[in-house]
């Protein structure tokens, strides 16, 4: 056994095991570097003593099920994001708040194959979900000015609409454009036309609220989908748009530039079979 302890101990994952009162026989280094939790306070008492966070039907039922019928059970990280409440490595501490976790159970038997308790495996997998979380971030978002794309946004617009179609849940659109912004670019350059579009697109996001979603549409067109609003209310939010983008400076090799925006507002209604309806309406009333 201790040259088994030994091998468990160099390994890069977590290794728990579990007799059949759900007491813990064995707590690995792995467990103690990350829990700050020295095995010997472990070995003997409930794990749910340290760790009641674990102690919900979903865990319960798994333990069951391995202990009465030798069945294995996993954890994905996608489901379950993780089970132990580590913190993660510094530098994935700004988009995870704990470590994410790919999690095993299975049987432990003895010499007569009877259970006599159940070992659980714990693997960060923080590094894979980041990259995920990155790659997904790119699919969704505009690579000039960081919102959202338009496929996101259309995606978006469907479940509002299948929401809208079951619950009644009403929701509005602003879709705004840059005033004569190809003249911006004819006389200044596509450079200083960038410019502008990262600096509205910033501005605007940060009047929103997080609940709503701001895309680009589509060269100088942009789109903002507001969920459970009424016209009146999205009217208001274009007139502030509309008003902060006029006062706006954008200074491009020394040069103020000021530009407008068009402005159409529409609120989903019974008569409308689509998103595509939706925005048609807004665009009518640019």
């Amino acid at each position: 056994m201790n040259e088994l302890a030994q091998v468990f101990d160099s390994v890069n994952i977590g290794l728990v095991i579990l007799d059949t009162e759900l007491r813990v026989r064995y707590w690995n280094r792995w467990m103690e570097d990350h829990s700050g939790i020295a095995a010997d306070r472990l070995v003997g008492s409930p794990l749910f003593d340290h760790f009641p966070s674990l102690n919900t039907p979903k865990f319960q039922r798994s333990c069951k099920s391995v202990l009465t019928f030798g069945n294995f059970s996993f954890f994905s990280q996608k489901l379950h994001q993780y089970l132990f409440p580590f913190k993660p490595d510094s530098s994935f501490q700004s988009r995870f708040d704990r470590m994410q976790q790919s999690c095993s159970m299975g049987p432990l038997r003895d010499g007569d194959n009877t259970i006599i308790g159940l070992f659980l495996t714990v693997q960060d997998v923080t590094e894979l979900a980041a990259y995920e979380h990155r790659l997904l971030e790119m699919n969704m978002r505009d690579g000039l000015t960081g919102v959202y794309n338009r496929r996101f946004l259309e995606k978006r617009l469907e479940e509002e609409c299948a929401r809208y179609a079951r619950y009644g849940r009403g929701f509005s659109v602003i879709l705004f454009d840059i005033d004569f912004f190809k003249n911006v670019n004819d006389t200044y350059g596509h450079l200083c036309g960038d410019l502008i579009l990262k600096n509205i697109s910033g501005t605007i996001a940060s009047l929103i609220r997080k609940t709503d979603f701001l895309a680009r549409y589509g060269g100088e067109e942009f789109c903002c989908l507001l969920p459970e609003t009424v016209l009146a209310s999205a009217a208001l939010l274009a007139e502030r748009f509309r008003a902060t983008i006029a006062e706006m400076k954008h200074v491009y090799q020394g040069i103020e530039i000021s530009v407008t925006v068009s402005l159409g507002v529409a609120e989903m209604n019974t008569g409308m079979l689509s998103f595509e309806s939706l925005l048609k309406k807004a665009d009518e009333a640019l």
